[in-house]
C-alpha cells in the first residue's frame, strides 16, 4: 500500500510540474535530494562506523557485561518471569544499552535476538510451537519503543549535516521526552502485566 502512496505522490508531483511548467525545477530539485540523500548517508555511514566500532570494543572488553549486571534489577522488575540466566537477558540488555546511547540501528540485530529467544521459551512454557506475543515480548517491544536516549546521535548527525548552529541542542529536549515515554510505558507494562 505505502508503494502505491509514493508512486501517486510522484506521480501527482510530475503532473504538476508539467502542467504548471515548472519541470525544469522539478528536475532540479529531484537532483539535488539525490545529492543530499547520498551525502547524508555517507554522513550517517560514518556515525553508525564509530558508535558500532565503540560498541564492538565495549563487549570485547566486558564492559556491556558489567552495565547488563548494574541493569540486572531493572530487567527482574520488568520482566520477573524470564529466568536468572536465560539467554534473552543478554540480548535485552544489550539493546536497552544502545538506545540509551542513541544507537537505534546498534540494537536492532540484539532486539531481533532477544525476541527469538522469548519466543523460544514461551514455546517451551506451552509445550507448543507458539504464534502469541508473550508478556515479555510485548514488555520488550514497548520499552523498544519508548527508546529512552541520552545521547540522540541520529539527531545530532542529521542536524549537524543539514547546517545546524548547534547541533547538540537537542540532547536535553530528547531526554526529557524519551525519560517520559519511558516511565510512561513501564507504568503501562505494569499496570498491563496484572
Amino acid at each position: 500500500m505505502l508503494n502505491y502512496i509514493w508512486a501517486g505522490m510522484i506521480l501527482l508531483g510530475v503532473i504538476y510540474g508539467v502542467c504548471t511548467g515548472q519541470m525544469s525545477a522539478l528536475t532540479e530539485g529531484a537532483l539535488d535530494s539525490a545529492g543530499e540523500a547520498v551525502s547524508l548517508c555517507i554522513t550517517m555511514a560514518g556515525v553508525m562506523a564509530l558508535w558500532m566500532g565503540l560498541m564492538e570494543i565495549a563487549q570485547e572488553s566486558g564492559m556491556i557485561t558489567k552495565m547488563t549486571k548494574g541493569i540486572r534489577p531493572f530487567l527482574k522488575f520488568m520482566f520477573p518471569r524470564l529466568p536468572e540466566d536465560h539467554p534473552a537477558g543478554e540480548y535485552i540488555a544489550t539493546n536497552l544499552i544502545a538506545n540509551v546511547l542513541g544507537l537505534g540501528w546498534a540494537c536492532t540485530p540484539a532486539g531481533l535476538k532477544a525476541m527469538e529467544q522469548l519466543a523460544e521459551l514461551e514455546s517451551g512454557r506451552r509445550g507448543t510451537n507458539v504464534s502469541v506475543a508473550s508478556n515479555e515480548m510485548c514488555t520488550f517491544l514497548i520499552l523498544n519503543i519508548s527508546s529512552l536516549q541520552l545521547i540522540p546521535v541520529n539527531m545530532i548527525a542529521y542536524r549537524s549535516q543539514y547546517g545546524s548552529a548547534n547541533p547538540a541542542v537537542i540532547i536535553a529536549p530528547a531526554l526529557v521526552a524519551t525519560l517520559f515515554s519511558t516511565i510512561i510505558s513501564v507504568i503501562y507494562c505494569k499496570w498491563k502485566d496484572r
